[in-house]
């Protein structure tokens, strides 16, 4: 079964599927764990799992609703499908779902299944491969067969994958790596040609779940603004100053974070220059030669103060920093970002975005939960499925 076919199979069970959640109040503990199942794994459990939901959400016996959402997760149905669909967005431009597994889905997936803390996506060196010999094509740092194999395959990823440093893979050094940011996946679709502001925006969009329009701010300093942006476009320096800066004042100073990375497309490969800016940080410098010239990958969150602020950023972190590592910590660590993972497992589960005030109040009670336990997004999808499948 190709992934495209799982994946609408999977869409359309799930959708005649949420019909059933308007069932009234009082539907059974049965009708209940069934809700439950369809929703986290997007397959109807055998009758034993059924059993055991049912057991585990009847307040009469021991367990609760979690637990039954636990025994719905350790279906292999819930990693190949549920969570491959989640993150397969997040890996490429069109933020389409119709791609191959990579090693960014990957790594989402066995961060997930292993309770490793999510805040950490963004900057650890980490990644998820295949057991060693369960299909023939090694992981390597140039081409994706690796992870292709595996979906062809259709490999259980709930006990076939394992934890690999991704310095091991690409060859970074690990202080280099930088969680999902580092990915062959991302690399390829984000430190392409271009200046490297793509892999910030998408960064941005996928996982504080902001567009560069939603946090536009022309308030701030423009000095860190490169020689790349003209001050007058067209000729005419207002469209600069109403709009072109209120992105590239908050953008450009944290971009510079990837001053160091390219996608090498001869090599297939993430490319890595210790020292040495790449040269196309200083594309069209020319437009406007008085502006910012990149020396090196020092970062400063400029967002931090003004209108952005309200994203939240850790105050126990300085806000500044060397290279993609510092900086996924800073962005990592922001309550837009806990508050992003929360939101677009509620969309997956519920089928829809919050929207109305119990809505609104159990996504912050399930931020506050993911925060303050150690970053589990099996509990977010765990309390989320629970919420929907209602009383």
């Amino acid at each position: 079964m190709t992934s495209r076919f799982r994946y609408l199979f999977h869409v359309a069970c799930v959708a005649l599927l949420s019909t059933v959640f308007l069932t009234p109040a009082n539907a059974g503990y049965r009708e209940q764990a069934k809700q439950l199942h369809d929703r986290l794994a997007g397959v109807p459990p055998s009758e034993s799992v059924l059993q055991q939901m049912e057991d585990a959400i009847n307040p009469a016996l021991p367990g609760n609703a979690n637990t039954a959402a636990d025994i719905a997760m350790n279906n292999v149905n819930f990693y190949n499908v549920t969570l491959k669909n989640f993150a397969a967005p997040w890996t490429n431009r069109d933020r389409s779902v119709f791609v191959p597994l990579n090693d960014y889905i990957a790594t989402v997936i066995g961060m997930i299944r292993d309770d490793e803390p999510f805040n950490e996506l963004l900057s650890r060196d980490i990644t998820y491969v295949g057991r060693a010999g369960v299909v023939s094509a090694a992981p390597s740092a140039n081409n994706n067969d690796h992870y292709e194999q595996l979906e062809t395959d259709n490999i259980n990823l709930r006990d076939e994958l394992e934890f690999a440093p991704q310095s091991s893979i690409n060859g970074l050094p690990s202080a280099a790596t930088a969680g999902i940011i580092t990915s062959r996946a991302a690399s390829e679709a984000f430190f392409i040609a271009g200046t490297n502001r793509a892999m910030f925006r998408f960064t941005l969009l996928n996982h504080l779940c902001n567009d560069m329009e939603q946090v536009h701010d022309p308030s701030l300093p423009p000095d860190r603004i490169r020689q790349d942006v003209s001050r007058s476009p067209g000729g005419d320096s207002r469209l600069f100053l109403n709009s072109c800066i209120g992105c590239h004042t908050g953008m450009d100073p944290m971009t510079q974070a990837f001053a160091y990375y390219d996608f090498d497309e001869a090599s297939g490969a993430l490319q890595y220059t210790a020292g040495s800016v790449q040269p196309k940080y200083f594309n069209n410098d020319l437009n406007f030669p008085q502006g910012f010239r990149t020396p090196d990958d020092s970062w400063d969150n400029y967002w931090r103060r003004g209108q952005n602020s309200y994203l939240g950023f850790d105050p126990l972190r300085s806000g500044s920093g060397q290279g993609a590592k510092s900086l996924g910590e800073e962005l990592g660590n922001s309550y837009a970002f806990a508050a992003c993972q929360v939101k677009k497992v509620f969309r997956t589960i519920c089928l829809r975005s919050p929207e109305d005030d119990s809505d609104r109040t159990r996504v912050d009670q399930i931020i506050t939960t993911f925060r303050g336990t150690g970053y589990r997004m099996k509990q977010v999808f765990a309390d989320t499925a629970t919420y929907c499948m209602g009383p």
